[in-house]
């Protein structure tokens, strides 16, 4: 856009607003769409506009059955709004974009950019060009056209942030059409991913999170088995950074050497969230996982022996075409053995364009969803049990935004655990500041969170708290980008129906 397009968006004082759908890959693709944004002269709409903003963007997730019905009743109610507002542009974006370029046109005439996940940098030229020529723009590039972190970032958080190192997948899971909308992974050299890093800590950043569908087959491309054991270690080395955490890894690629870098690297926070998806042999297969129930539970106890207080988290399907009651009990079995601290369980559904939607044997949705409930039974007992460990323990919690829906009326503030687990913890009496380390003993435990009561043991100011009071000290910004960030470090729960990898890792 030219400057004299970017003086005028300044003086008329654009709005933009940003709603997000899927996983961390489309969250933090939704930050560098409001960097573009900004970096355009567009100011975010206030926190509530529900669209009165002159650009609504939707950055869509194709992986639920009725992600489209979604879009399109969003989308509609969007079409009065745009009629009285003369100028107001929608933009869609994202995996379903990718998936469904040729009809969000044609079934949302008032649509003016479509745009894939390849080419977002392209958005501010695309409204630009829509609002010129007065029609529509449809752009889906079908390979990467720059890496997502070349673009401007709207970072929602002072002192967590997302960083790519890949984009894309190689795997052929049955149930997931990722690799189909994202491509073939394409790794980031790892010079720019510590280079990035360290501009991040420059900025008062302390905790990073390592980000890719396929986080841990990092190297693929340069045929380094190795490379991502070396990036985390690499990580340690840099001053200031205080969390490393990285998400989602594949049990395939999880080998020896990237437990011991996450054991030997005092950085590298003891949580690891890896995705089993069924505990069945014969499902997994039916999945096309090229690992089994041994494999997979062999891995957690490597883990617990490097790293006794890890808390392991994971993904499950329940009712994946063919899966018998016998298959489903091996899930349970899986469970049971490896004792997670959380699981994010879903019921199969149908996602369009995968194997799997085709399968014969689809699992009727009462015999899913009964299978559904005893699962989440188990893993609740088993949260709360796990949890009920760490009563009595002394913990660095790093303080958190928004976290804590009840702390203004139980005086509490909360954060997250080296692990990850969110604690709620008494206020101090000292100011304390988003990005400060607060030490507090644990005294009570629930199913998915820890609890403070006693005064807290101290308070560490940190440079990330320096930077949370010098981002709010400034002119306040609107608030109103729909990001959800998701709770990898980052103080703010996942959008609707988000999960890490989009339960697809």
């Amino acid at each position: 856009m030219s400057s004299g397009n970017r003086s005028e968006a300044v003086d008329v004082q654009k709005s933009y607003e940003v709603r997000t759908y899927g996983c961390q890959m489309n969250v933090h693709d939704s930050e560098r769409l409001s960097g573009l944004l900004e970096d355009a002269g567009y100011v975010r709409a206030p926190e509530g506009s529900d669209g009165d903003a002159d650009v609504v963007v939707f950055n869509t997730c194709a992986v639920r059955e009725n992600a489209d019905n979604k879009l399109y009743g969003n989308l509609g109610r969007l079409a009065p709004m745009k009629t009285r507002r003369p100028g107001m542009q929608i933009a869609v974006g994202g995996c379903l974009a990718q998936k469904d370029r040729d009809t969000i046109v044609a079934r949302a005439p008032w649509v003016d950019v479509v745009f894939g996940t390849h080419n977002i940098g392209k958005l501010p030229v695309l409204l630009e060009r829509a609002r010129v020529q007065e029609e529509a723009q449809v752009e889906i590039a079908e390979s990467l056209e720059a890496f997502p972190s070349t673009l401007p970032t709207r970072r929602e958080s002072a002192y967590a942030a997302w960083v790519s190192i890949s984009v894309g997948c190689n795997n052929t899971c049955t149930f997931c059409i990722v690799p189909a909308l994202r491509g073939k992974e394409k790794d980031r050299r790892t010079g720019d991913i510590l280079a990035e890093i360290e501009a991040l800590v420059a900025e008062g950043v302390s905790e990073i999170t390592l980000l890719g569908q396929n986080v841990n087959a990092y190297g693929s491309d340069i045929g380094d088995r190795e490379a991502f054991s070396k990036l985390l270690r690499a990580c340690g080395t840099i001053d200031g950074l205080e969390r490393v955490r990285f998400t989602s890894p594949h049990p395939r690629d999880f080998t020896d050497d990237v437990i011991a870098a996450m054991a030997e690297t005092p950085n590298v926070m003891p949580q690891l969230h890896m995705p089993m998806q069924s505990g069945s042999d014969r499902v997994l297969k039916a999945m096309r996982r090229s690992y089994r129930q041994e494999r997979f539970l062999g891995i957690i106890e490597k883990v617990r022996t490097a790293m006794p207080d890890a808390a392991l988290s994971t993904d499950i399907i329940v009712g994946f075409p063919g899966e018998t009651e016998e298959d489903f009990e091996q899930t349970m079995h899986a469970v049971r053995e490896a004792r997670f601290a959380n699981a994010f369980t879903f019921q199969y559904s149908k996602r369009p364009g995968t194997p799997a939607a085709d399968m014969e044997d689809q699992i009727p949705k009462e015999v899913v969803q009964e299978r559904y409930m005893r699962l989440s039974a188990l893993q609740e007992a088993i949260s709360w049990e796990e949890n009920k460990k760490q009563v009595g323990r002394t913990l660095d919690v790093m303080v958190a935004e928004g976290e804590g829906r009840k702390d203004g009326a139980t005086h509490r503030l909360s954060g997250r655990a080296p692990d990850n687990r969110l604690v709620h913890f008494t206020k101090p009496d000292q100011d304390v500041r988003p990005g400060d380390v607060v030490t507090v003993e644990v005294t009570y435990a629930a199913p998915h969170h820890l609890l403070a009561e006693g005064a807290p043991l101290g308070v560490r100011r940190t440079r990330s708290g320096d930077a949370w009071e010098k981002r709010t000290a400034a002119a306040p910004e609107p608030a109103g980008v729909m990001l959800g960030i998701p709770g990898i470090g980052v103080p703010a729960p996942l959008p609707e129906a988000a999960v890490p990898g989009c339960g697809l890792g």
